[in-house]
Parts: structure tokens; sequence; C-alpha cells
């Protein structure tokens, strides 16, 4: 395959970035996108040019790191994948695609493709804890019973790798879906129960603080999550807002 990328390039978050087109083939329909971008990077070093900045870790769609804005989607055309599980099948011969970071204010750039994403660690700082006895008088978590339906709800929320593609993908870069897949995995559980006022109201101030915006009620942050978080966590995490405040 033949492509042409248009990609975002930006030595820092004060810099003036700008797209930036190159030329690339011999690209297998097998490589993923990011195997891709590595081997443009070859060729950039081989020319003595400097390479393209993109975030990566695992490359097994687990840690969440590889987060790319591709032809306007976050991670790409594909659904229930990161970046790095997306391959070059999906795409044509001699196709144009047009690779940026993505867009939130909360989301600064650091350089070319990776942003700073810390605001999301901050959001968990603020409330998604629990406070447990280590002192040699633990309670198994197993003696406590949990209806299944809940523990399923629990895990699944917990599955959010903390991509960014739901603020990515919403109009108001908000981050509820996030946010509230953090409250959830927790409000489900006994454990989580005991410090849940303080929790989500800590955790949706700490969210407004870092400027993220609010829900447009579009659903496109479901759609966009590449592991299908519902948008049920945002109202759920909304009546846990709304418990907390009157209480």
């Amino acid at each position: 395959m033949k492509l042409t990328l248009k990609i975002w390039r930006q030595k820092n978050a004060k810099a003036k970035g700008s797209m930036q087109t190159y030329n690339i083939s011999d690209v297998s329909p097998d490589m993923s996108f990011l195997e891709m971008l590595d081997v443009l990077n070859d060729s950039l070093i081989e020319k003595g040019e400097e390479p393209v900045e993109f975030d990566h870790d695992c490359r097994e769609g687990i840690c969440g790191t590889c987060s790319l804005q591709i032809n306007g989607e976050p991670h790409g055309p594909d659904r229930g994948i990161t970046t790095c599980q997306l391959h070059m099948r999906k795409f044509k011969d001699g196709d144009t695609i047009v690779i940026e970071p993505f867009r939130a204010a909360a989301f600064p750039v650091i350089k070319d493709l990776v942003v700073d994403r810390n605001s999301f660690d901050r959001i968990q700082q603020a409330g998604g804890y629990i406070s447990v006895n280590t002192s040699g008088n633990t309670q198994d978590a197993n003696s406590l019973p949990i209806p299944k339906e809940d523990a399923d709800m629990a895990f699944y929320a917990a599955t959010c790798i903390g991509c960014g593609a739901c603020v990515a993908a919403c109009k108001n870069a908000s981050a509820m879906l996030f946010t509230s897949a953090k409250v959830s995995q927790m409000a489900l559980l006994p454990q989580g129960k005991i410090e849940a006022s303080e929790r989500v109201l800590a955790m949706v101030d700490q969210m407004d603080k870092e400027g993220f915006g609010n829900c447009t009620n579009t659903g496109a942050c479901e759609i966009e999550c590449p592991k299908g978080i519902s948008l049920e966590n945002i109202a759920r995490m909304n009546r846990e807002y709304l418990k907390a405040s009157v209480k």
C-alpha cells in the first residue's frame, strides 16, 4: 500500500503547530497503525529528520496511551479498539490519512501527537480510592456478599483504561464518561459505599477544575470508547452526586 499521511507536528505546548505531509509506501495491510508509524519514523531517521512523537506502551489495547485522532475519529475507523489494535487493512491503497492528537484544553500537547493526560490522574486522586483497615485486622473481601449484577456492572465500569477517547469524541470535551466509570466501579461495591458521598463530590469538582466540559447527551463517547463503557454510568454518577449534594 502507498499512503499519504497528514500529521500534526508541534514542538511543545507553547509552539504553533501545523500539518505536515508524508508519503509512505510498502505498507502491509497486516501492520498495526503504530507499526506503520514506526516505518515512517525509520525512514525519517534515515533521512536525518526528526521522527514523529507518539505515545505507546503495551500495544495490546490495555494501557490506553496510544490515543490518536485518525481521520477525525478517536482511535480511527474501527470500533471497540485502541489505536494499537487498528490494522492498516481498514484503509485502502492511495488513501490520505489525517493524524492528530486528542484535542481538549485539559489535554495540552507535549509534542506532536503526545498529549498530557495527567488531568485524568488528578480526578482519580481526588476520590478514586477506599480507606481500609490494614493493621492486621483486614476483612476478607470475599466475606462480603455482593449481588452478581452489581459485581458485573462494577467490573464493566472498571474496564475503563483512561485513554481519553470519550473526551476527544465529545464536542464539549467532557470527561463525564471517564469520571462516572471511576465513580461507578466503587459506588456499586460495599467497600466503596463508606466514602461514596465525599468521593463523587470531590471527583466531579476536580473534573470541573481541570476544564472539561459538561455532558452533551449525544452518546459519542460510548460509541468511540474502546471498552464500550456505558452511558448508564453517567446517570449513576448524577444520582450519586445529587444524593451527596442534599446530605
